[in-house]
């Protein structure tokens, strides 16, 4: 079948919409008709090459060219056609999209770890996870990839059944699109990976889409002052409809101001997830972080980031936690759902996220208005097509 898609040819991009040609699933794969796919800084990251190399860099050193791929791995959509073996999935079944397959058989999985599970170690690898063929395919017949094995920036696609979690069909499709990234990563940063409990100071930084998230999950679990910091005034604003208490515009800023609200003691969590951490934004995170308390890092950094300057000192005498997060340390298949009882339940706040929906064809806008800081949320709506 042909469909469409927002496709990157190369490190530097733009998105190019265009029509593609599509294989019918094959063993344990599905074919699934998209209805939304959120906007995320990662796969801008991926168009830059923060996080990606381009294909002549990737010849020279011998590694796996990963374009032309379709971008997107936030979304949900309708499944309507299952590969051979495929008993957990039927045509008419509601999905969201996990850019973290989980085979549910290998070490991790079996540890409750699925977050890190082997075959979700490999979305960055052109290719079908069931059989590293290709199903997805330009105009003129090249491989097509598709950004974590998912290519939410697709009218249709064929993932692995591994990269999809049922939903309700009462849950709307659009803002359960979220569930599949910014949710997860950002509210389990706060509740899975700093374990925020009832009373705590909570420092979020960056009140995007993810940090929203995790603004909420620190609500949620009960943090008495949740303080948001963002450069970008209607993010400020933004935050203190989602639980923040306070909202600053830099990290100095909110040094002084959570000094103040402890008495000197400092944030209980410290949850980092601005568009790109850099080496030497981490000490100051610290700075933030109280004795024995911890530091998420959750945003990406650029793949040529490979060491951090602290106060190593200060940081073992005062016994501190610094940690990185892969989807907020969530379980796709028992998370996704938690989420979205919390979603039903008037705590979590999904619909209030997406600041604004868009056509296909305007993705490259859409990602210049979530560069400018204009959005918490935006999303490609197809039926807006």
């Amino acid at each position: 079948m042909w469909s469409r898609a927002a496709i990157l040819h190369d490190v530097g991009g733009p998105w190019s919409v265009e029509d593609f040609r599509l294989d019918p699933p094959r063993a344990g794969e599905v074919l699934v008709e998209m209805a939304a796919a959120g906007l995320c800084h990662s796969d801008d990251h991926i168009l830059k090459g923060d996080m990606s190399v381009s294909n002549e860099v990737a010849r020279q050193y011998g590694l796996t060219p990963m374009f032309p791929t379709i971008g997107g791995h936030e979304g949900a959509g309708t499944v309507i056609e299952i590969g051979d073996g495929v008993a957990d999935f039927a045509v008419g079944d509601h999905v969201v999209m996990s850019f973290v397959a989980v085979c549910g058989q290998c070490r991790w999985c079996a540890s409750g770890m699925e977050y890190l599970c082997d075959e979700g170690a490999g979305t960055m690898t052109p290719g079908m996870p069931t059989d590293q063929t290709f199903r997805h395919h330009t105009a003129d017949g090249q491989p097509l990839g598709h950004l974590s094995k998912v290519g939410a920036f697709a009218k249709h696609t064929v993932v692995s059944a591994h990269s999809l979690v049922k939903i309700a069909p009462d849950l709307p499709l659009v803002s359960g699109a979220l569930l599949s990234c910014a949710v997860p990563t950002g509210y389990g940063s706060a509740a899975n990976r700093a374990n925020v409990c009832g009373g705590d100071t909570v420092v979020v930084i960056g009140a995007g889409g993810i940090g929203t998230a995790a603004i909420q999950g620190a609500r949620i679990n009960g943090a008495a002052q949740i303080v948001a910091v963002d450069p970008v005034e209607f993010k400020q604003k933004s935050a203190l409809t989602f639980g923040a208490t306070h909202s600053v515009s830099t990290v100095e800023q909110a040094l002084d101001l959570v000094r103040d609200l402890t008495h000197g003691v400092m944030a209980d969590a410290v949850i980092a997830s601005p568009s790109l951490i850099a080496g030497e934004d981490v000490n100051a995170y610290l700075k933030l972080t109280r004795k024995g308390g911890t530091c998420v890092l959750t945003g990406m950094t650029a793949q040529t980031t490979r060491s951090v300057k602290i106060a190593l000192q200060d940081f073992i005498l005062w016994n501190k936690n610094l940690v990185g997060t892969v989807f907020g340390s969530c379980n796709p298949r028992v998370d996704i759902a938690r989420l979205a009882r919390l979603y039903r339940s008037g705590q979590l706040q999904l619909d209030e996220m997406i600041t604004r929906r868009y056509r296909l064809d305007d993705i490259n806008a859409a990602y210049a208005d979530l560069l400018d800081g204009r959005l918490i949320r935006g999303v490609i709506d197809y039926a807006l097509d």
